[in-house]
């Protein structure tokens, strides 16, 4: 109905959506604007041969995003900071681009961006459940937050202490909704119709939500909340089943885009190798320490009398060969492990109570499997 009004044409970016045009009103597009616009309507990603990253242009994010990057030997190279556009010299046919990530989400869905990396919370709020979108790695451990609830610690509110009771007070009426702040228009309203609140109001916000119940122009504010502590100050609270989902970085990309492009599944491939090996590998370390025994048999099994000591698939047990009075021998044997942080001084000590000795202890980089699980769920999902 509204496509065959000639006032209303579609916003390339947004091919469900409308914009109203007078008669008066004349665009200027360039024919490669027509077409990538198009070709997003059309379901096809625009043709390119480079492969397009987004990444957080400004604040905590992207500094942890550029940090991380490097890690994993993929050190971005921008040249001049006002620039929007960068390199990765190990991956020659990437170009990254930072944008503000609600801007990497919307570029990943018209086409403009094969990749990209933005907090979970960004891409639920402003992807809206769009099939397009795949998440590569859910999990990059940093930007750690929680879209949460939060009502006055005072008044009407003071005994109330869960979504429940806050859903059953009687003062929310049609006349007189629950007013909510927030800059999540599309998650709030979401959270608030599944969970049995019908009468609510929102007002959109950015930035300092905290002081609107205080100001009277809100009963409650829905925002990210990482320690608590900002709320608490403000006499305001969290309540019980009020988290509507828990947030961090998170690697998205184009499901069109690995589909109908070999080379950004095998950049995709790349990069989700490298996270991988080094987010696995954060935290542990390899021990290493020499034992006198008869056989690795019989050394092998001391080691794995211990708990600790059973590292990732087993440990490595390999000879120490010396020489005396001019002989060879193998009278010890070196065990290598890996242990987490955690567990690192009594896997020690559980090595030096079995005849452990000389024991060496060093951070690992990376651990690379066979094939990164994701890269199966990947490969699931796309029905690849």
């Amino acid at each position: 109905m509204l496509a065959s009004n000639p006032n209303l044409t579609k916003c390339p970016f947004f091919p469900t959506r409308y914009v109203p045009i007078s008669r008066s009103f004349h665009i200027t597009c360039s024919v490669s604007q027509l077409q990538s616009a198009a070709e997003v309507v059309n379901g096809r990603v625009p043709e390119r041969n480079e492969i397009r990253l987004g990444l957080p242009s400004k604040g905590r994010m992207a500094a942890d995003t550029l940090d991380l990057l490097k890690d994993c030997q993929l050190s971005v190279k921008h040249v001049n900071p006002r620039q929007y556009v960068a390199q990765i010299p190990q991956l020659s046919d990437l170009e990254v681009w930072f944008q503000r990530p609600k801007d990497i989400v919307r570029k990943l869905l018209s086409g403009d961006l094969d990749l990209g990396i933005a907090g979970f919370d960004t891409v639920s709020e402003y992807g809206q459940g769009n099939e397009d979108l795949i998440i590569v790695h859910d999990a990059l451990d940093y930007g750690d937050c929680r879209l949460s609830l939060a009502i006055p610690k005072y008044g009407i509110f003071e005994n109330i202490n869960s979504l429940k009771d806050l859903a059953q007070m009687p003062q929310w009426t049609e006349g007189k909704p629950l007013r909510v702040a927030t800059g999540f228009t599309y998650l709030g309203p979401k959270f608030m119709k599944e969970n049995g609140l019908n009468h609510v109001s929102f007002s959109t916000a950015d930035g300092a939500l905290e002081a609107a119940p205080a100001m009277g122009i809100a009963d409650a504010i829905l925002d990210l909340v990482s320690s608590g502590t900002t709320l608490k100050e403000n006499n305001l609270k969290e309540i019980e089943g009020g988290v509507v989902l828990r947030s961090q970085a998170v690697l998205v990309a184009s499901k069109r885009s690995l589909i109908q492009r070999k080379s950004a599944l095998d950049t995709t491939h790349e990069i989700l190798e490298r996270l991988e090996a080094h987010l696995r590998a954060e935290g542990q370390f390899t021990v290493t320490a020499n034992m006198r025994g008869s056989s690795a048999e019989e050394v092998a099994e001391r080691v794995l009398s211990q708990p600790s000591l059973s590292g990732l698939q087993g440990p490595t047990i390999s000879p120490v060969f010396c020489k005396r009075d001019g002989q060879i021998s193998s009278d010890y044997y070196a065990i290598v492990i890996c242990v987490p942080k955690k567990a690192l001084y009594n896997s020690v000590q559980q090595l030096r109570a079995i005849g452990g000795s000389g024991v060496l202890v060093s951070p690992l980089t990376y651990i690379f499997d066979e094939e990164t699980p994701r890269w199966r769920e990947l490969l699931s999902a796309l029905g690849l």
